[in-house]
């Protein structure tokens, strides 16, 4: 059920979002330069690398010595505006519909975190990664990594159809609120060491 809830919340949300998706592409090339998407390699199921798919939201500026600029320095106004109202990761309904993420799940991230992970930690690469997920609707980048971790545990040790319908609507609700968008003093999240454990 799971996966027919993904392919068709992702074929549905390609077709009726395409108008908005082609106007996307074409500002960003105007105002950043191409190309439009973003990809990466990130962690998948069982920490299995898959390329992601992003809205481009920084430039490349570079220093005097040619080495990119920090992402502080490079994300631009409009940028700032597709991360803080989630566009940014609609091409990944193209990740979802190839069967690499899910519409809810954990979110994927760096290959380098993978080998940082503890045994407990590790149960987050035991599900599919998803474009929302337990750790985004409970405070997404405004928590520390390992309060974010537990949150992607708890979810994959307690998955339900329900639980991702509810995921999916409170996800809407953060997304209109423009709640924890990124770290304090973070573009988005300092890079995990391996060190963090969950807040107290």
């Amino acid at each position: 059920m799971k996966r027919l809830m993904d392919i068709m919340g992702a074929a549905v949300g390609l077709v009726m979002l395409s108008p908005l998706l082609f106007i996307l592409v074409i500002l960003i090339r105007r105002r950043m330069g191409p190309p439009a998407i973003f990809t990466q390699r990130r962690a998948g199921l069982g920490g299995k690398p898959f390329i992601l798919y992003k809205f481009r939201s920084m430039n490349d500026a570079v220093d005097e010595r040619g080495k990119l600029l920090p992402d502080d320095a490079r994300l631009t106004e409009f940028g700032k505006f597709l991360r803080r109202s989630s566009l940014d990761e609609l091409p990944q309904l193209w990740n979802v519909l190839k069967g690499e993420m899910s519409l809810v799940g954990p979110r994927p991230l760096l290959l380098d975190y993978v080998p940082l992970y503890d045994d407990t930690q590790r149960k987050r690469l035991d599900a599919k990664p998803g474009i929302t997920g337990w750790a985004q609707i409970n405070g997404r980048n405004a928590i520390g990594w390992g309060e974010k971790f537990a949150l992607d545990v708890w979810y994959v040790e307690n998955y339900s159809l329900w639980l991702d319908v509810k995921i999916l609507s409170l996800t809407i609700w953060k997304i209109l609120k423009r709640e924890g968008i990124s770290a304090p003093g973070e573009t988005t999240m300092p890079k995990f060491t391996g060190t963090e454990g969950p807040r107290k």
